[in-house]
């Protein structure tokens, strides 16, 4: 019986994955070549990172005026073209930018005491338009709340503008942040810098992209399936999902439902250097800050390194793209090369086959509430069917996969029922597992996503995909998406997670760090200085 069942596995995986590549053969006629190019960087402010602009404003070497303003001028040249900043407080930001360099030049404190105090003073930050930042838009991408505006900062901007950032623009999101694409009806869809033609991620899409064009010097991104760490890959950046519950989620919409699903939502740091991450973790966590011992020194040549090609074939899950696959195999190499071949293991978890499921599973709640309510604006549930009857025609102000995404909700396994017992024991099971054999030196180093940026709207075809980065959230570890500086044969960023125990971010940290020495990094666009 299992061995036909096995066979049957294997037939349904064949037969899937010539169906793929027929759509996506099918997406190549539509889209043709590559699309429009972003203009080439031609001030080299826009190469620093943000841990490097906050020193150079402390001592003087540049002014938060002058930085703010070369990235307003940024924004402005490639937003046209990408569609990723939805609103902006540039007037505003600049009169704090002067404030902070008034204060710089007043002596009231030294160098060392604003590195200490005020550590990204005047550095422009951004983030998406679901983390509220006071008197900004606050749309979640839905249509009934295209006029909203926050009263308040999210907890997270709120501790990063006290440790001196400047919010100077709201990024794009998907509708309601529960799809991997970022397009809406309110602010319309996100295109990748790195070919228009290809998606951005979601939710964090808009956060991705203005940073991978070098329009936003870093930003806050939300991750409950891999809103972070999905965009950071297809854009080419930096982007870390903290440990549960150590990051404040107040001020995100929609909020969860419950307090596990509050555990599976991580707020966390996006930026295009692996330098910037740990400074702005360390400020994001605020008092929790200290469960994750930022500080202390990790040395990597006591760190085992477990790495896993795939997800050992997921149903109806894209297999992973043999650029991806190469990618994965250089960095073991690499590994094996500067820490030796005993650090360094390959290794198959048969659960995560049942990634998906187990997302799915694991994010019902006893609160009979599910996607349909988000989409009613947290109010009420919308009829996701009379919706999608009144999309075909045009009439509806949702999503047609906002729709879809609601339906396939409502048909997942119900809160308590068997079948919901039944994974989240798997999920027990594999966090058990994973906790065993990472402890505190270990890190499992995994596809962030088997492809690179799919094709606008593609993701409807291969809606399951993100299980990759889905399981991390249900299981409550770290994770940090790190991109791998060569861009792949499609001209797309590659690039890996890297995944640690309970409260061992700097692990994950560290060792981005580490491959972006090795590998480069964010590949950089066009430069012309």
């Amino acid at each position: 019986m299992a061995q036909t069942a096995s066979v049957a596995q294997a037939i349904g995986g064949y037969i899937f994955g010539i169906l793929q590549a027929c759509i996506r053969f099918v997406f190549r006629l539509i889209y043709g070549q590559k699309g429009e190019s972003v203009p080439p960087i031609t001030d080299a402010i826009l190469l620093e990172s943000a841990t490097s602009l906050a020193r150079k404003i402390r001592s003087q070497e540049l002014s938060s005026v002058q930085v703010l303003e070369s990235f307003i001028r940024r924004i402005k040249e490639v937003n046209p073209i990408l569609n990723c900043v939805v609103d902006e407080r540039y007037d505003q930001a600049l009169k704090e930018a002067a404030e902070a360099d008034a204060l710089v030049k007043s002596g009231q404190y030294s160098t060392e005491e604003l590195a200490k105090q005020k550590p990204f003073l005047g550095v422009p930050i951004t983030t998406k338009d679901c983390i509220s930042v006071k008197g900004m838009l606050h749309t979640a991408g839905l249509f009934e709340r295209r006029d909203v505006r926050a009263a308040r900062d999210a907890d997270a901007m709120a501790l990063m503008r006290k440790a001196g950032a400047i919010p100077i623009a709201l990024t794009n999101v998907s509708e309601v942040c529960m799809w991997w694409e970022s397009n809406n009806t309110v602010h319309g869809r996100t295109r990748n810098a790195y070919d228009t033609n290809r998606i951005v991620g979601g939710s964090s899409g808009g956060e991705g992209c203005i940073q991978s064009a070098a329009a936003s010097a870093f930003g806050l991104g939300s991750d409950i399936g891999g809103s972070i760490r999905m965009p950071a890959f297809f854009n080419g950046i930096f982007g870390h999902k903290p440990s549960k519950l150590v990051v404040s989620n107040v001020g995100q919409f929609p909020a969860p439902f419950s307090a596990e699903q509050n555990s599976f939502l991580g707020l966390g740091p996006m930026s295009r250097f692996a330098e910037d991450l740990r400074p702005m973790l360390r400020i994001m966590a605020g008092e929790k800050a200290a469960l994750l011992n930022l500080d202390e020194n990790v040395d990597l040549t006591k760190i085992k390194f477990f790495y896993q090609e795939s997800d050992g074939g997921g149903r109806l899950i894209s297999a992973v793209d043999p650029d991806l696959r190469e990618a994965m195999n250089r960095v073991a190499q690499h590994l094996r090369e500067k820490f030796g071949n005993q650090k360094v293991e390959r290794i198959q978890l048969p659960h995560f086959r049942q990634s998906a499921a187990i997302w799915f599973a694991n994010m019902r709640d006893d609160s009979g509430h599910g996607f349909a309510y988000q989409l009613g604006n947290l109010n009420h549930d919308i009829n996701t069917y009379l919706e999608l009857f009144k999309w075909f025609f045009g009439a509806s102000k949702h999503t047609f996969i906002g729709l879809s995404t609601a339906i396939m909700d409502s048909a997942q396994c119900k809160h308590g029922s068997p079948k919901y017992d039944h994974l989240v024991r798997k999920r027990n099971e594999l966090r058990a597992e994973l906790q065993s054999m990472l402890n505190d030196n270990g890190v499992l180093i995994y596809p962030t996503h088997p492809t690179v940026a799919p094709y606008h709207n593609e993701p409807i075809t291969r809606p399951i995909n993100f299980a990759y980065t889905g399981i991390v959230n249900v299981l409550g570890f770290p994770a940090t998406a790190v991109p791998l500086g060569k861009l792949g044969s499609e001209g797309l960023p590659l690039g890996v997670q890297i995944i640690a125990n309970f409260n061992q971010d700097r692990l994950c940290l560290a060792v981005a760090e580490e491959l972006e020495r090795a590998f480069g990094g964010w590949a950089k666009p066009e430069v012309r200085l």
